[in-house]
């Protein structure tokens, strides 16, 4: 369905931080005739990362999530730089948080995190080829790294412990790539299973 046309908002820049701005869009009307104020944040976009290790393990992270005070289990992520090609951030973004450099880096697609607020879009890769690098955490971040069997991932899944949105989606867009019963990576082992569960 076509995005009706409501007119040209005027636009006030309200917040400029080091991760986003966030503008006060006022509509004369909207799509209803109707007067609209809508705050909206400007983000330059992220990425996040499936990392696979040969022998099927996934490499996740647990990271304390200052803003709803808790530490949730995710793929490791990150905002793009301005200008930054999406694989790199992706790779870079890898080592950093996990300390793993990848051979192959592969896009599985996109998607918009909060589009009823924000037009970040989330940019997922699957990273494979891993060896182990030097961890370069950034000034702040506490994070620890989670090796888990995919069984594993699944099992939190179901039980509702993953709530990170991103993960979620991402984890999503990685089983709907592979075929139907094709031996998904790690999914029969069982090694670790529970032992590292939030």
């Amino acid at each position: 369905m076509p995005n009706p046309q409501v007119g040209n908002p005027r636009v006030q820049v309200t917040h400029t931080g080091p991760v986003f701005r966030v503008e006060r869009m006022e509509f004369d009307a909207d799509a209803t005739g109707a007067a609209r104020t809508k705050d909206v944040v400007r983000h330059p976009g992220a990425v996040t990362v499936i990392a696979v290790r040969d022998d099927g393990m996934l490499i996740l992270i647990r990271n304390r999530r200052i803003a709803v005070d808790r530490w949730l289990v995710e793929f490791c992520a990150g905002k793009l730089e301005k200008g930054e090609d999406p694989a790199l951030a992706a790779a870079r973004e890898l080592e950093e948080e996990t300390g793993y450099h990848c051979a192959r880096i592969e896009k599985l697609g996109t998607f918009f995190t909060s589009p009823g607020f924000t037009d970040e879009i989330m940019h997922v890769f699957l990273a494979t080829g891993l060896t182990p690098v030097p961890q370069r955490l950034e000034p702040g971040e506490e994070i620890e790294v989670v090796e888990w069997a995919e069984a594993d991932l699944r099992a939190a899944i179901s039980a509702g412990e993953i709530l990170d949105g991103k993960t979620l989606g991402a984890y999503l867009l990685w089983s709907m790539k592979r075929p139907p019963a094709s031996g998904a990576v790690g999914a029969t082992s069982v090694a670790g299973s529970g032992k590292d569960r939030p």
